[in-house]
């Protein structure tokens, strides 16, 4: 594997990143609303979930949230390049498909746990009882998130060809994975055929070992979350690969 072309293309999507005001804009606004919509506003009628205040039990849902949102967000640079030419001359030269995916998915992480990070800062702001110890187990795994729904965004994006088609199929995905996470309520009190749903969902298993970090309160062991995340990551980027092969 050629590290070079990786490198590259990772490069590339972050200096874009930086310099994308309305993103990094949207990376700190969204955590700010839904961490006062949802958890002051709706914590104040569901005031805990179990021994758990709602704000602390809802804010690694939060923070899986603005990772799903950054990852669909990095994705949509690979129709921004086919739009200019720019994809069309990396699959000309002479780089191979997984470099290309694993460049795109490597930048997609990095902006995603940055966007992630934001929601730590902002909770930190908020007081939230969290230790340094705690935020430095949470940076891999919200990493691993990242990888995972970066994947996820490549491989919807690489059979996408327009913006528009792009940003109605990412809404349609990012909600639900978002809502069915187990982020805003517990999935041990829904009923067994949407529990059924959420448990096919891998940020399921994301927010669970957050939650277990800053929380300590878990539904799954935390080798089935990892092993979740794993291979949803590896089974997205071979589709991704697999995809990129097939492009034009």
């Amino acid at each position: 594997m050629d590290f070079a072309p990786i490198q590259m293309i990772w490069m590339r999507d972050l200096i874009r990143f930086t310099r994308d005001r309305a993103q990094i804009l949207g990376a700190i606004a969204r955590p700010i609303l839904w961490l006062l919509i949802m958890g002051v506003g709706l914590g104040a009628s569901v005031p805990r979930v179990g021994d758990t205040p709602y704000i602390e039990y809802i804010f690694p849902g939060i923070v899986a949230l603005n990772i799903i949102f950054a990852s669909f967000l990095s994705a949509i640079s690979i129709i921004w390049d086919r739009e200019f030419g720019f994809l069309k001359e990396i699959l000309v030269a002479p780089i191979s498909r997984f470099s290309i995916a694993i460049g795109k998915a490597l930048s997609g992480t990095t902006v995603a746990v940055l966007h992630g990070s934001v929601v730590i800062v902002f909770g930190l702001c908020l007081r939230l009882p969290f230790t340094v110890g705690e935020i430095a187990l949470a940076l891999p795994v919200m990493a691993l998130m990242a990888f995972v729904s970066t994947a996820l965004g490549i491989l919807i994006a690489s059979r996408m060809t327009s913006f528009e088609g792009f940003g109605t199929i990412a809404n349609f995905v990012i909600m639900p994975l978002f809502l069915l996470s187990g982020a805003i309520f517990p999935l041990d009190r829904v009923p067994p055929w949407l529990a059924g749903v959420a448990r096919a969902n891998p940020f399921t298993y994301g927010v669970d070992l957050l939650r277990g970090i800053f929380s300590g309160v878990m539904h799954y062991p935390i080798w089935m979350d990892v092993a979740v995340l794993v291979g949803c990551g590896v089974l997205f980027v071979t589709l991704a690969v697999a995809a990129f092969k097939r492009m034009e």
